[in-house]
């Protein structure tokens, strides 16, 4: 049962980290393309989504607001 729990607290804590990297990389890509002189949108969504991925992939090594279920 703990088990349970603790993969859906990471899955919960991951996917928010990811939502939360994903949002600032679009921001920054964004305002990188404005201050080219134009936004390429594919690119900025590309950029937004590979974040996201690297934030989930980065996250399997450890999430310090989820606690490890101690071993019964």
């Amino acid at each position: 049962m703990r088990t349970k729990e603790y993969w859906r607290n990471w899955v919960r804590a991951a996917g928010i980290r990811a939502i939360k990297t994903v949002a600032q990389t679009a921001i920054g890509a964004i305002g990188a393309s404005v201050a080219m002189g134009d936004v390429n949108w594919p690119l900025v969504a590309s950029t937004a989504v590979l974040s996201g991925i690297v934030s989930l992939l980065t996250s399997v090594a450890g999430l310090p607001e989820v606690s490890v279920p101690e071993e019964v």
